[in-house]
């Protein structure tokens, strides 16, 4: 890559924000200059409303990103469960407008985009839907032992999973640029066979890592995970 300046875009899983990987940038990384992308409703952006369609989300995402991470720069993405959807359109759409920049996409804790999950908790009373929120998500939020806190966050969550839960790949072309699929060892909710399916989706390279822990793996060793990242060649 020579002097090329390599950004990560890290975009976040259900109900999470860019603070979560503000917490990565502390950890440092020579190689790679992180760049935790902000969705709204949560955050310094509470104030707005999330998306509920992946297809608006990528339509604002997309621009913000190639000015954040400024001309010239090497591009990658990264994103867990709901975030790797949206890297991977992300990723569709760089390639699409002809960005040159586009280097590598990180996809962490996520079946292939072709396969829907079948179990829903769109639609969910509140009980319910928190309970189907924590087993797909494989932990459990903070906030969801404090009424006030889950009356913030219920709303951001729901469209979150709308979002997610309604998601169909709409491009049926290989990408170009090397895919490295990330996956927790003792993750019960992606088994190796579903990461794997992230083969189909490039003609480059095809890269599958576990890493220790369950489907929240990059929480318990974020810095394991930075490693993986930041050192893998474009």
């Amino acid at each position: 890559m020579g002097a090329q300046q390599l950004v990560i875009a890290c975009l976040p899983f259900a109900g999470g924000g860019a603070g979560f990987f503000r917490e990565w940038e502390k950890l440092g990384t020579s190689e790679a200059t992180l760049l935790p992308v902000q969705l709204p409703g949560r955050e310094e952006r509470f104030l707005d409303d999330p998306f509920t369609d992946v297809a608006a989300a990528v339509a604002e995402l997309t621009p913000r990103i190639v000015a954040d991470a400024g001309e010239g720069a090497a591009i990658a993405l990264f994103g867990h469960s709901l975030g790797a959807v949206l890297a991977y359109e992300i990723a569709r759409e760089l390639e699409r407008i002809g960005h040159p920049g586009l280097c590598h996409l990180f996809i962490s804790g996520s079946p292939g985009p072709r396969n829907g999950r079948t179990e829903r908790a769109t639609g969910l009373a509140d009980d319910e839907f928190l309970a189907g929120v924590q087993r797909f998500a494989g932990y459990r939020h903070a906030a969801f032992d404090d009424p006030e806190l889950v009356e913030i966050l219920l709303p951001l969550l729901r469209a979150d999973v709308e979002m997610h839960e309604n998601y169909r790949a709409t491009g049926t072309e290989p990408l170009s640029v090397p895919i490295t699929a990330l996956r927790g060892e003792q993750d019960e909710l992606v088994s190796r066979e579903q990461s794997e399916q992230w083969a189909e989706e490039t003609r480059g390279p095809f890269t599958y890592r576990e890493l220790p822990g369950g489907h929240m793996f990059l929480a318990d060793e974020p810095e394991r995970v930075l490693r993986v990242v930041a050192g893998t060649p474009a």
